[in-house]
């Protein structure tokens, strides 16, 4: 017998197969054998070859099958015909069953050759281009034949058929896993029972699932699972005959003496002996395949490996419940539970769910229910969404099988995700609470319900526990994402608007609970979330990718939604509307449904008197309400019902002049009394002004008021409270809204028609006078009204802009408006006020409103509007690009509240201008200087955190530049001539012996010095000379160290500086093509001042020879592989943005330390490579030679997937029982292989027991 001598060790991928099923019927190819059935011995295997079969001349099979039993194609075949199986199982033409057939003949007439022909496709299906031959066959260990296999791979690509990406191979790999389902299906009645056959290819498998190389591993272990799975299927195939058999035995033993048949009740009970003996023949064939292959691949370092073992145990359960359904099983899906890899923790739960799904199955599932209940739980917000769905839907299947198994504390888990952006995740969840909350589980009591309609129907109860649970959540305002997480599991219930409605309308019967103020509130805003998931049919905003093309079904469904809601809503929402029209809230969101509504069937269906119901109901809201948002709803919805397109519009228009005329009149009068009474006002004529003007703003908003003229009593009340300096915060705010859309209706007016001159000079006019409102509004006291004109102002520049006039628009050339400098200062200012404040002053300001939390993060998002509307001006060059100097140079400070918009606006500018957009940022630095100067006085200290945080702000700037230094030469070089002109601007009073003020300048300018090329650092440095005395030159002391800094980040690299000519992807492929190599050549002894810790990053950005920028050579043999954990000490994880860029600056190691300490640690790491090389190497032998051939990461690996503690596994151990139902004594025939290790089934033994990883690898 052939055993398996090499160690287990690992890596691969991709997953298996699809299964296959077991046919009760006689093969085919094994009919012809029925009569030698009876003269088999009595260990029950009636098609073992007969001896005298081996001594004929062998013939060889090509006639049959079209090919050669030894693997080798044909020299004289046909051109392009299969000759293998592995070819013929690749191209997939015949039928697996004929290819079978073919096969089985060849072995009763040689089974050598055929096994031969089977080794060689499992070989070459690996992707190995050797040939096993009969000699080798007949002469040689497996362990020999396997390691000449290995000597002859293909060392030229990792990839093999089971991981080559293509339609090809992915066939491929479903005819491979049929193949062998095929060829045991066919072999079940005599051939497998030879013991010959099986032993032969069991014991190959297990000598390729230890192998080093990855796709022996992956092919061997896919192979040798499939193959567990067809014996499965004929274990159960047997134990079905077994049971048949003795019940037809019981039958016949029981009929009376007269009766009963002795001849029959012999052969049935030969029938069961010969049935039970194959029985304990297949339980040790997949016995040996379980430990010898499952237990050692189960936890391999490759995760598609783990996945393949998890998938098939999981069918073997299904398939074999009796047999494989228990603790002693069920604990490995357990344990890999816990894998790191998302796919292989994928494969166990859904396994798992295969179980669940069956309820006759869970009182063998309770205690593995119980054990594994809290990790299932906590996979639901596995990091892995699509982990996480699957786990959601497993807990959803173990609620369904037993209400008791879950906790209130596992269902809260569960709940509280479908409010998850992620929406696969939310409709699994929304699964689970309809599971659990609005499932009907008695159908008596649904019955009768089922004859009541509205809110006494089914759905009464339900819609109360929707809304429960919605208030109960405490996250009101995501009432679209869970109607959106339900909609799939419970449509019927959230489109039962006449259940809504009559909750809402009607009285509550006695004894029946009344809906509170906040349960209608909620019930409203559910609704209105349903009418809108019905009508639009796509997630809402933030859950998705957009909006996606619906199928037929989808729109017809969606139609019929549609009119279903409109024809409720239509009688409906009057009545809503007239009873809740006292509540702000309740009405904000009824009056959102009509947007929603087929405007159609106001005409088509007669039903104008709701329409005007409707009207006279929002006019009433109107007329009660000055909250924005109801107003602006209000407006929303006479926007929709004004639409030309339909029949109503007319009706509708009336409606709304009336309403305007009326709220104009009152706005106009109230005017009139608020500026004849000036100071002596009251709060009536406030309020009288405030509430008509805020109803005509937000009217304004969606309507063109243009006919009303609103500008002109507007800018009166303007001009009075600049004048005057008493009008109210909210006067004046509004008045500045609604002069704005009073300026921007007109504009659309003007290009929309053929303007006159006259228009445009009276439009010019509106413009520049509310321009300058809006400026001398800038100093007002109160704050809402100076952000309102900031904002306005900086929107109307904007739009008033050079750009008006593109697009053959010339004709507004007199509609553009510059901002004067004294304008830009005032605007300029503003930001550097009211933006980058301090936390201690935005503490204080908050502390008298007491803000929470929510507050804080508004006032951030109102600062950032500010912030972003000033950064337009300048991108677009409306504000001259100096002013983003004062911008510019809070980018550290203020990094985490504004450094996108500052980073996107140094992006933008630099696409504009980039020799201006570089001026600027050097007079950024400049102004941080002369503010630190003032501060600390001329003699700053070097070593301050002020000045390091300008250095830092200085190397971020440079980071922006890039790696394409041929781009950026201009910019960068005239960065460095102003930063020089800064530096000896100012003689230094004292005398020309003393240094300039501004000479620490140049420190910070070193910064810059990297994106210099070649000879522009001469130049630079030639432009500096002219600066420089004879005496500057010879000073040493440490006032003069800046200048000696930045003259040696000139010259340094001079010579060096590969990069003067080439672009940062030169760089990159130069670098990569020298770690290939090996070890980097040695660099040039550096001796100036420039080998400081502090400089030494500056020439790494750049340099190609620079140490820290260098990769470790990647190895691909196993002999020669680091330690993984001790590689990761020192090797910098790889990012995914490009090198050179900040976050490599940030994250990496090696960019950060000094050149010295880089070479100390390479020393370091040599000699720890070296070492290792040796040690690896006393036992390398052949491996030596097959080196390539080896994973990068084949480390034994428990730790690597499980993530559970020791002490954890061995608490899963106790609680099962560690026996295997059918873990018989193995047959003479396997008890070597059996006794050559241990037993794997106890969790402890995979920890402490080394044989498994404890051997020589090498």
């Amino acid at each position: 017998m052939i055993n398996s001598e090499f160690p287990v060790l690992q890596d691969s991928s991709n997953e298996s197969g699809q299964g296959d099923t077991v046919s009760l019927s006689l093969s085919v190819s094994e009919l012809d054998d029925t009569g030698e059935g009876k003269g088999k011995k009595k260990r029950g295997r009636p098609g073992r070859p007969a001896q005298a079969t081996n001594k004929k001349a062998r013939k060889s099979p090509v006639d049959k099958g079209g090919r050669r039993p030894n693997g080798m194609a044909q020299q004289n075949g046909e051109g392009g015909d299969p000759t293998t199986l592995f070819e013929v199982v690749k191209l997939g033409k015949s039928a697996m069953q004929s290819v079978v057939d073919d096969w089985i003949e060849s072995y009763k007439q040689d089974r050598d050759m055929a096994l031969l022909d089977l080794i060689n496709f499992f070989i070459q299906c690996s992707g190995c281009k050797g040939t096993v031959r009969i000699e080798m066959f007949r002469n040689m260990q497996n362990a020999e034949i396997i390691r000449k296999m290995t000597e002859e791979f293909d060392e030229d690509s990792g990839d093999y058929p089971l991981t080559i990406a293509g339609p090809q191979w992915k066939k491929f790999r479903y005819n491979f896993c049929e193949f062998i389902g095929v060829l045991i299906r066919q072999c079940q009645y005599s051939i497998i029972y030879d013991e010959y056959m099986m032993d032969t290819v069991i014991s190959l498998l297990t000598g390729l699932s230890d192998s080093q190389v990855r796709a022996f591993r992956h092919t061997s272990t896919l192979a040798a699972m499939k193959l567990m799975t067809a014996l499965v299927n004929v274990a159960l195939n047997l134990s079905i005959n077994q049971d048949n058999t003795q019940r037809q035995y019981e039958a016949e033993r029981n009929k009376v003496a007269g009766k009963r048949a002795t001849d029959k009740l012999e052969l049935l009970l030969e029938k069961r002996k010969e049935l039970q003996e194959n029985q304990d023949e297949i339980e040790n064939m997949m016995n040996s395949i379980f430990k010898g292959i499952f237990v050692h691949r189960y936890r391999d370092a490759i995760a598609e490996i783990r996945a393949i073992c998890i998938e098939e145990i999981g069918v073997w359960m299904k398939l074999y419940s009796d047999a494989f359904l228990n603790d002693s099983y069920l604990k490995y899906v357990g344990w890999t539970l816990h894998d790191r890899q998302g796919e292989v923790r994928l494969k166990c739960l859904k396994a798992l769910q295969t179980l669940y799904t069956n309820r006759g199955l869970f009182p063998k599932l309770e205690l593995f229910t119980n054990r594994f209940k809290d990790r299932i739980v906590s996979m639901t917000l596995d990091k892995e969404y699509d982990v996480a769905v699957e786990a959601i839907r497993l807990v959803t299947l173990i609620l369904h099988g037993s209400e008791d198994a879950l906790s209130n504390e596992d269902c809260e888990n569960v709940y509280h995700l479908v409010y998850s952006a992620h929406r696969p995740v939310a409709v699994a969840a929304g699964e689970f609470l309809h599971r659990k909350l609005f499932s009907r589980h008695d159908p008596q009591a649904e019955e009768a319900l089922a004859k009541r309609r509205g809110r006494n129907s089914p759905n009464g109860n339900l819609i109360r526990m929707l809304v429960l649970f919605f208030l109960e959540s405490e996250l009101h305002e995501h009432a679209a994402y869970l109607v959106d997480s339900l909609w799939d599991s419970s449509q019927e219930l959230l489109k039962d608007w006449d259940c809504m409605i009559e909750l809402l309308l009607e009285e509550p019967v006695q004894g029946e609970e009344v809906l509170g103020d906040r349960h209608e509130s909620a019930l409203i805003e559910l609704m209105v979330c349903t009418i809108r998931q019905a009508a639009e049919a796509h997630p809402p905003v933030g859950r998705g990718t957009g909006k996606r093309v619906l199928t037929a079904k989808e729109k017809k469904t969606q139609v019929d939604d549609k009119n279903k809601l409109t024809e409720h809503f239509i009688i409906a929402l009057p009545m809503l509307l007239s009873k809740y029209q006292a509540d702000a809230e309740k009405v904000a969101n009824l009056l959102q449904i009509p947007q929603y509504f087929d405007l159609e069937v106001y005409s088509s269906g007669r039903m104008e008197k709701h329409l005007d119901a409707l009207l006279k109901q929002i006019r009433v809201v109107v007329e009660k309400h000055t909250e924005t948002e109801v107003l602006e709803a209000c407006s929303k919805t006479y926007s929709i019902l004004c639409s030309e397109e339909y029949t109503i519009m007319n009706r509708v228009d009336i409606a709304r002049s009336q309403l305007i005329d009326e709220l104009t009149d009152r706005f106009n009068h109230s005017v009139e009394d608020l500026l004849q009474e000036g100071d002596e006002a009251d709060d009536d004529d406030i309020y009288s002004v405030l509430s008509s003007l805020k109803k005509l703003t937000a009217f304004h908003n969606a309507h063109d008021l243009t006919k009303w003229d609103l500008f002109k009593n507007c800018y009166r009340l303007l001009k009075m409270g600049i004048e005057q300096g008493s009008m109210p915060e909210q006067i004046a705010v509004q008045a500045l809204q609604c002069s704005h859309y009073s300026i921007l209706w007109q504009l659309v007016r003007i290009t929309e028609g053929s303007p006159s001159k006259d228009d445009l000079v009276a439009l010019r006019r509106v413009v520049k006078s509310f321009l300058a409102v809006c400026q001398q509004c800038l100093s007002n006291v109160n704050t809402p009204v100076k952000e309102q004109a900031f904002m306005l102002l900086c929107d109307l520049l904007m739009i008033f802009s050079h750009q008006l006039t593109t697009g053959s628009r010339e004709a507004l050339q007199p509609l553009v408006f510059n901002p004067d400098n004294t304008l830009q200062s005032e605007l300029l200012s503003f930001v550097l006020d009211h933006v980058f404040i301090d936390q201690d002053d935005e503490n204080q300001s908050m502390e008298g409103d007491e803000e929470d939390e929510a507050n804080k993060i508004e006032a951030l998002h109102k600062r950032r509007n500010l912030l972003a509307a000033f950064s337009k001006l300048i991108i677009y060059d409306i504000v001259d690009m100096p002013a983003a100097a004062d911008i510019f140079k809070h980018y550290m400070k203020y990094y985490n509240d504004y450094g996108d918009i500052i980073k996107e606006t140094l992006s933008k500018t630099r696409q504009t201008d980039k020799i201006q957009c570089a001026k600027t940022l050097i007079l950024s630095l400049q102004q941080l200087f002369n503010e630190l100067v003032q501060d600390q006085g001329p003699n700053l200290d070097r070593t301050s955190s002020h000045v390091s945080g300008i250095k830092e702000l200085a190397r971020r700037f440079a980071l922006t530049f890039g790696l394409d230094q041929i781009k950026t030469r201009e910019a960068v070089a005239t960065l460095h001539k102003d930063g020089i002109d800064f530096a000896f601007k100012f003689p230094n009073p004292k005398g020309a012996e003393y240094p300039p003020p501004n000479l620490a300048f140049l420190e910070v300018l070193c910064e810059f010095s990297s994106k210099l090329l070649r000879q522009d650092k001469k130049t630079v440095h030639s432009y500096l000379e002219k600066f420089m005395t004879e005496y500057m030159m010879e000073r040493r002391e440490d006032v003069w160290l800046p200048l000696i800094a930045y003259r040696n980040s000139l010259l340094t690299g001079g010579d060096e500086d590969r990069m003067s000519v080439t672009t940062g992807s030169t760089t990159s492929r130069a670098s990569t093509v020298r770690s290939k190599r090996g070890r980097p050549p040695l660099h040039k002894k550096r001796t100036d001042a420039d080998e400081s810790v502090d400089g030494s990053w500056v020439m790494r950005n750049d340099t190609i020879q620079t140490p820290g920028g260098l990769q470790t050579p990647q190895l691909t043999s196993t002999v020669l592989r680091e330690n993984p954990r001790q590689a990761a000490e020192h090797i910098p994880e790889q990012d995914s943005s490009e090198p050179g860029s900040e976050p490599d600056y940030i994250h990496n190691p090696q960019m950060q330390m000094s050149w010295l300490d880089q070479q100390k640690m390479d020393e370091v790491n040599r000699k720890e490579r070296g070492g290792m090389n040796y040690m690896k190497a006393r036992s390398g032998g052949v491996r030596q030679q097959v080196r390539g051939l080896m994973e990068d990461d084949a480390e034994p690996i428990f730790e690597d997937v499980m993530m559970s503690s020791r002490g954890q596994l061995e608490d899963m151990n106790e609680e099962f029982e560690d026996t295997m139902v059918i873990d018989l004594p193995p047959s003479r025939n396997r008890r070597e292989r059996a006794e050559l290790r241990p037993d794997f089934f106890d969790s402890t033994a995979i920890i402490e027991d080394d044989s498994g990883f404890g051997m020589q690898m090498f």
